[in-house]
């Protein structure tokens, strides 16, 4: 199943649905480890134990998104901008919670399906916890956060791990974000992903994003 799955773009209809996108820049991931699937929870430190390429940077003036913050990509991973369009029929795919899509990064280039996307909250006093349990209780599909405070660079952060069903699978899989707080509100990167296996094969290019994040 999970072979016939990687032909099937898991994003279609946020694409039919996000409007004025940027042309694709360079940027890249090397595909990191294969764990379980069903969801099941491998221990953080083995999939990270693969450091990511870098394939450039993202965030800056000039580069595909143009973001609060900024942050290396792993190689072939290709960002877009992404602008929601106000009014659309599927315009809350690009919303969750309070916070908008701002930008993704495609995995497919580097052959895993999935995408890193950015998303902006509001408010410049709103802390990095506030920010992510606003975001995860956006899904309502969401189970089992857990919450750690960490850094994200040198950037106090605050990174979440949840579980959602897995569609068409009909399987928990695997979802992590981090969020630091900004002068022009928070920012949210999540990781998602076919399912558990896709998401921690890319764990090192998420790895790669939260470390080398600078405020813009």
């Amino acid at each position: 199943m999970r072979d016939t799955m990687r032909t099937w773009i898991p994003a279609v209809l946020a694409a039919a649905v996000l409007a004025g996108c940027s042309s694709p820049s360079d940027g890249g991931a090397d595909a990191g480890q294969a764990a379980g699937k069903n969801g099941d929870s491998a221990p953080a430190e083995a999939a990270r134990s693969a450091p990511a390429t870098t394939g450039g940077s993202l965030g800056g003036a000039g580069t595909a998104c143009e973001l609060p913050v900024t942050f290396d990509l792993a190689v072939d991973w290709k960002p877009q901008a992404v602008e929601v369009e106000p009014g659309s029929d599927l315009a809350a795919l690009g919303q969750q919670g309070s916070a908008t899509m701002v930008c993704e990064i495609d995995a497919k280039p580097a052959g895993n399906i999935g995408y890193l996307r950015v998303w902006q909250g509001k408010g410049a006093s709103t802390t990095p916890r506030a920010a992510m349990e606003d975001f995860v209780a956006g899904d309502e599909n969401a189970t089992a956060a857990s919450y750690e405070e960490t850094e994200a660079g040198a950037v106090p952060a605050v990174e979440v791990t949840y579980t959602v069903e897995a569609e068409p699978l009909g399987e928990r899989k695997t979802e992590r974000a981090f969020a630091v707080a900004t002068p022009k509100g928070p920012v949210v990167v999540h990781l998602g992903g076919l399912d558990s296996t896709e998401h921690r094969e890319m764990l090192p290019a998420y790895e790669l994003a939260r470390k080398t994040l600078k405020l813009g």
